[in-house]
């Protein structure tokens, strides 16, 4: 064999596995591990270093999916480097479990990939942070339910006794006891004679060691154990590990288990099952349905704070009270009346006003959000919603100070809430078009994909979600609730919001899928991935898409309403925006659903009148937008809320009432519900008052009268809808689960400046001085005279040959660098650099020496 063909050697260490990857890999391990590219690594060396760190090998384990997480275990307890045959037989046993079998290289590969496992097929190394990890131990068992092995539970065991376990088992003695501990587990890993051995036990020695063989591998025994025990410490199936406790080797816990490291591989996903399916036009139609729900509740809440919202708490948030008061304005529960306060503060709709007496109220953004289409409205809170950490659903829980968590408060945050829901979606979207998934399935998958590591797996009590469970059981609803989904399936818009390919409804259809949970439906395993828009323009895109999806299925906004002779206007669907704003404030809601209910009253005329209309803008505006008859009773009751409106004026003095009809004043004073407001009589139409003008507004309003607030000149004070707001406020960024993922344009700089900085930290280069025998450098940059440097660098420019440098830049900073000069004059050396693959120029002041390079290294 030539020395072209001679295969390359093993690689030693991580850094060298690294060395041989190409591009590629590089940035898929960077990729999906991007803690390890901030900030960028000097050289492959580091790169490997911050991959082997506690911090970040957890981060990458609770990445993994739960196949690839019992392939890391299995290693944990295999020997160190363990060829791939010994990891299939733990992985899938003697009986070789074909799907584990064939699961099995895609999840070393991803070990691979993300830099948790290196080495040729035949010395498969786990890496050492995550070995110590995963390795069983008795303060941190393993999630294999494994325990020690033979040589590591006889560690501390007497030379004579290991002597007497041989001879119990039959096997002669040694000289030392590292030889009898090696010959014990000989016998333990030979099957046959293991079988043999095993035959001879009682049956209660058999219970006690299939109690034993899944975990956890521990056990208590007495100063003197009974026969049955005694049969089994004799031969070393069981060994002491402490005074009254004994382990099952790991070694017998394999035999026992037919070689399998775990119970219960799981090579293959479970799958999101169709519970129930519909008519994707139904699904469609729910979901539009839902979206204009979800807008009309935002509106009402906005609407409610027009004139200031409820007081921010001095820890931040909103009261239980405010809470409370919120969701029977709406008409909903407690918890969803949160989740539309925090979606529309995630939507920058609402914020705090930054007075001194703090207040929640709506924000500039909100006036320019009633303007767009319905479609882009509702687009806006779907593209709000997805990407928030901001999380609705542990309001009125504990954070770890034992405090209650309040809605707009703080400490809401939750860093995996994007991922999920997406994840969510994308399951949603893999299923045929229509079908709804059970929700339990869903859980499962998302399990499997993200399970939780350790013990702690197995101890979860049925019904009690880790915090991804929930996410996901909050993500099913709120997505129902904001028109995403309906009855339970992903609709088109809420395809297009995630990025998922429209399906085509023009293809040959099979036979209709059952309306409900009926027959069998389609089981998917694999969901094709859907990729996250990642860029702010691949994000608005989709967004507009999503709009452009749901505009067809809104139906086109009313312009009338039918007024009927209860007082009452019926909305058969919604309103334009001018319609539904003006008969907000001229009556109240008194039902919402399919068709809206609005209710006249003698407060809400008052109201439209404070607002600055007169009586005959009410009487034509009700003419010209009522597809019936004005009632009379309605005209009557405007006329005469009308007539007395105005007639009492309050104004500023700290406060005063005037009223050219004395006889009313008189009236009022006469009246003991008038008490409380300090009146007394200045003039024959004018009243003074203790009380705040605002006080004194709605207490005359109790007794009955249609006061109005009168300003300093003289002058009727119109209140309008639209007078509280706060200053320009931004929408709160999401804090998001660690460093976010890297570009193609950061991957592609990164990877060029860490082969660069590889080149320049290992290229061989002669011996100078303090370097050692074999001309390795000595740890320091290269030191040369000002002469020398500036001969080998002219040197170097006639025979092209590249330099090793060291470089101290403007800032202090010291790096060494491989160059290629090829020009140098005025001080300056103009060069290709190879650490940063371009030419630069470099001034030759700042150059501590220069080495030529080994000769192998050309």
């Amino acid at each position: 064999m030539s020395p072209e063909e001679k295969p390359a050697a093993a690689p030693r260490s991580l850094a060298e596995a690294l060395r041989v990857r190409d591009d590629v890999s590089l940035a898929a391990l960077l990729r999906s591990r991007p803690d390890l590219v901030t900030p960028v690594p000097t050289d492959l060396t580091q790169l490997a270093t911050r991959a082997g760190t506690r911090a970040s090998v957890v981060r990458a384990l609770e990445r993994l999916d739960r196949f690839a997480l019992q392939t890391a275990e299995a290693l944990a307890v295999a020997a160190d480097p363990a060829p791939y045959g010994e990891l299939l037989r733990l992985m899938a046993g003697d009986e070789a479990d074909p799907a584990a079998a064939a699961a099995l290289p895609r999840a070393v590969a991803l070990l691979r990939e993300q830099a948790l496992l290196w080495g040729a097929d035949d010395r498969l190394r786990l890496v050492r942070t995550a070995r110590e990890l995963l390795a069983p131990s008795p303060q941190h068992p393993s999630p294999t339910g494994l325990g020690p092995t033979v040589r590591e539970a006889t560690a501390g065991m007497s030379p004579g006794r290991i002597q007497e376990i041989l001879t119990t088992v039959g096997l002669s003695s040694t000289h030392d006891s590292v030889s009898a501990v090696s010959a014990l587990g000989e016998l333990f890993n030979d099957r046959k004679r293991m079988a043999a051995l095993l035959a001879e036990l009682p049956g209660d020695s058999r219970e006690v060691l299939d109690r034993l063989v899944w975990g956890p591998p521990y056990g208590q025994v007495t100063h003197d154990p009974a026969a049955h025990l005694r049969a089994l410490l004799d031969r070393g199936l069981l060994l002491p590990t402490a005074p009254g406790t004994v382990v099952l080797p790991r070694e017998v816990a394999l035999h026992l288990r037919a070689g399998r490291a775990h119970r219960a591989p799981e090579p293959v996903p479970p799958p999101v099952e169709a519970a129930a399916s519909h008519r994707p036009q139904v699904v469609d139609a729910t979901a539009a349905g839902q979206a204009l729900a979800a807008l009309a509740t935002v509106d009402e809440l906005l609407k409610e704070w027009d004139e200031g919202g409820p007081t921010v708490l001095r820890a931040g948030g909103l009261s239980v009270r405010d809470l409370k008061r919120t969701a029977v304005a709406l008409d909903v529960s407690e918890p969803v009346a949160a989740f539309w306060l925090e979606l529309a503060y995630a939507a920058g709709l609402i914020a705090s006003d930054g007075e001194a007496d703090e207040r929640y109220a709506a924000t500039p953004a909100y006036d320019e959000w009633r303007e767009l289409p319905t479609g882009e409205r509702w687009a806006r809170l779907a593209a709000a919603w997805l990407p928030a950490t901001r999380t609705p659903g542990v309001v009125g829980g504990r954070d770890a100070k034992d405090r209650t968590l309040s809605a707009l408060g703080p400490n809401l945050d939750r860093s995996a809430a994007p991922e999920v829901r997406h994840r969510v979606l994308a399951l949603l979207a893999g299923l045929p078009e229509g079908a709804s998934p059970g929700a339990e399935s869903v859980l499962a998958r998302l399990r499997w994909e993200r399970p939780l590591r350790g013990p702690q797996r197995d101890r979860r009590a049925p019904g009690d979600d880790d915090l991804r469970s929930r996410l996901a059981r909050w993500t099913l609803s709120e997505a129902e609730l904001l028109g995403i989904t309906g009855r339970g399936a992903l609709a088109a818009p809420g395809r297009a919001l995630i990025g998922a390919p429209e399906p085509s409804r023009n293809a040959p259809q099979s036979a209709p899928e059952p309306e409900g949970p009926g027959d069998k439906l389609p089981v998917h395993h694999h969901t094709p991935p859907v990729p996250v828009p990642a860029g702010p323009a691949e994000r608005s895109a989709a967004t507009a898409n999503a709009a452009r999806l749901l505009a067809p299925l809104l139906p086109e906004p009313l312009d009338h309403v039918l007024l009927q002779a209860d007082l009452t206007a019926v909305a058969p669907g919604p309103l334009e925006r001018e319609l539904a704003d003006l008969l907000g404030v001229l009556a109240d809601v008194e039902s919402k659903g399919g068709a809206t209910v609005y209710r006249f009253t003698p407060g809400s005329v008052r109201r439209a009148l404070d607002a600055g209309q007169t009586a005959a803008d009410l009487h034509a505006f009700l003419t010209r937008r009522s597809r019936t008859p004005v009632p009379q009773p309605l005209t009557y009751l405007i006329d005469d809320v009308a007539r007395r409106h105005g007639r009492l004026r309050v104004g500023a003095a700290s406060a005063y009432v005037r009223c050219d009809d004395d006889a009313t004043l008189d009236e009022i004073l006469a009246d003991k519900r008038a008490a409380g407001l300090g009146l007394r009589r200045l003039a024959p139409t004018v009243l003074a008052a203790q009380a705040d003008p605002a006080v004194l507004l709605e207490g005359l309003r109790a007794i009955g009268f249609a006061p109005a607030a009168e300003s300093a000149a003289g002058d009727v004070v119109i209140a309008r809808a639209d007078s509280r707001r706060t200053p320009p406020r931004t929408a709160p960024e999401p804090v998001p689960d660690g460093p976010p993922a890297p570009d193609d344009t950061l991957l592609t700089a990164a990877i060029r400046a860490v082969r660069a900085g590889d080149l320049a930290a290992t290229t061989p280069r002669k011996p100078g001085p303090g370097d050692g025998e074999d001309g390795a450098p000595g740890g320091e940059l290269p030191r040369t005279g000002a002469a020398e440097t500036l001969a080998t660098m002219q040197a170097a420019v006639l025979t092209g040959e590249a330099l090793w440098i060291g470089y101290v830049n403007a800032e202090g900073a010291a790096s060494q660098r491989v160059i290629a000069p090829i020009r140098v004059e005025g001080g300056f050396v103009t060069a290709y650099d190879h650490t940063a693959d371009e030419v630069r120029t470099y001034p030759l002041h700042r150059v501590t020496g220069v080495a030529e390079l080994a000769d192998d290294a050309r």
